[in-house]
């Protein structure tokens, strides 16, 4: 026996399944293709036995229009289950905190953030019931933070390029302007910072310049006098230290890519005291095939 409206509204569609795809042609003007078969399902969705989900990073902000949950799920490679698994993670999470759920997916990769952007739509083609669209941060959209300033200004942001170009050929010319930013912060910030590029590095003479970096960042937080001099604001020779690390970091990234360096270009960059000019030099030698063609063009 029937006893509510809420029971009736809903299990008239059990007496007939076909009634439903009426409905839809004939009350919503929806397009639905013609059913072959009906299976009525068991429509319990308690889980009986716990099933562990996690999501990689769930934080709640704050805002003057709202709070929002922000969902960070870091995505190696294409896997068509998180299309199944985020709507569930969206609606779960909405549920519990009732919280708008943003869902952010991070990738090093440029094939697997075409893919993650893409909606996630489900239900009728045109009339989707339910439809995510992720926000995705890739080398795509990340900037190639390549210059002092630039990293300077914004750490974190220069960290994250970093990160994300990790795998790219792009990686060698972003280590030396983030390693020189990483002393005007705190040495905490700097080594967890450090270890987080470091993990997010693949070609192994990359990671091989980050640690021979990252031994600079630590002798200059370890050494007293820099120390001082740090705390001070006032960093003898800063300018020239920008000189020899620019004109250092464009030699390396040559013998990086395995490029040969004649004597006379090495004394040619060394030489230079124009900071715009080397860094034009360095952003060259991230393409250049011989090390001639960083004085071209």
């Amino acid at each position: 026996m029937v006893g509510s409206s809420h029971e009736a509204l809903h299990r008239v569609f059990q007496k007939d399944p076909a009634l439903l795809t009426r409905a839809f042609q004939k009350v919503l003007h929806v397009p639905f293709p013609e059913p072959r078969d009906f299976a009525v399902l068991n429509a319990d969705v308690t889980e009986i036995e716990p099933v562990e989900r996690r999501v990689d990073t769930l934080m709640r902000v704050e805002t003057d229009e709202g709070a929002y949950l922000l969902v960070v799920e870091a995505q190696g490679k294409q896997d068509e289950r998180k299309r199944g698994s985020w709507p569930y993670y969206l609606a779960y999470l909405y549920e519990k905190y009732r919280c708008e759920p943003v869902l952010v997916v991070i990738t090093q990769n440029s094939t697997t953030a075409r893919w993650a952007a893409q909606p996630i739509r489900r239900g009728l083609p045109g009339w989707e019931s339910l439809t995510v669209r992720p926000l995705v941060i890739g080398p795509d959209n990340v900037p190639v933070i390549a210059s002092e300033w630039e990293a300077e200004r914004d750490v974190p942001l220069a960290v994250l390029s970093a990160m994300t170009h990790g795998r790219g050929e792009r990686a060698a010319a972003i280590l030396e302007p983030l390693a020189f930013a990483l002393r005007t912060v705190d040495g905490d910030s700097a080594a967890v910072f450090g270890q987080l590029i470091e993990s997010c590095l693949a070609d192994s003479r990359a990671k091989e310049i980050w640690r021979d970096l990252m031994s600079e960042i630590r002798y200059f937080f370890n050494n007293p006098v820099a120390e001082k001099v740090r705390e001070e604001g006032r960093v003898e020779g800063r300018e020239e230290g920008r000189l020899e690390d620019r004109a250092g970091m464009t030699l390396r990234i040559l013998e990086w890519r395995a490029i040969p360096v004649s004597e006379a270009v090495r004394e040619r960059v060394l030489a230079c005291s124009d900071l715009d000019q080397l860094e034009i030099w360095a952003r060259r030698a991230v393409t250049a095939e011989r090390a001639e063609d960083l004085f071209s063009g």
